[in-house]
């Protein structure tokens, strides 16, 4: 199952996001079962209810970048929280299929000059530092080159 967080757009309004959407689209196997995330709250409800299939959440930067929306982008607040509790939940009590989360990093550049990348940047990596803590094994890849940050334990695999 893939879990796509990018959310449409109004193609007159932003034709170059509504052409990666597509393209995107359109390059996924048919055989793989879609579900779009239009509001954020689809994400965590699938991890937590689809252990039956394998599931690829693609991408958690565009996930928290709606829910930044949704929000106004102001600070602290209490919307993009309570989602990503929901998700970290979600991860922790997961068992049965594989999980596969993709994010960016955002913590290695030099700190954004706006307010609104400032706010992406700190969310984006409590999310995925609250995640790499609960999750078996984290990779970060580099030029396309897999590097281990956490592997699972022998009593893990």
């Amino acid at each position: 199952m893939y879990v796509a967080t990018a959310r449409a757009v109004d193609p007159a309004a932003d034709p170059e996001w509504a052409d990666r959407i597509a393209v995107h689209r359109d390059r996924r196997p048919a055989w793989w079962e879609t579900v779009e995330d239009p509001d954020g709250t689809v994400t965590a409800a699938v991890v937590r209810e689809r252990t039956d299939v394998a599931v690829l959440v693609d991408d958690l930067a565009t996930w928290v970048t709606g829910l930044l929306d949704d929000a106004g982008w102001a600070r602290d607040a209490a919307s993009v929280a309570a989602a990503r509790t929901a998700l970290v939940e979600a991860v922790t009590e997961r068992a049965g299929a594989p999980l596969v989360l993709v994010s960016a990093e955002v913590g290695l550049g030099v700190v954004p000059s706006t307010s609104a990348g400032r706010r992406f940047r700190d969310e984006l990596g409590l999310l995925n530092a609250e995640l790499a803590a609960v999750c078996d094994e984290v990779l970060l890849l580099v030029a396309g080159l897999p590097l281990a940050l956490k592997v699972p334990t022998a009593r893990e695999q």
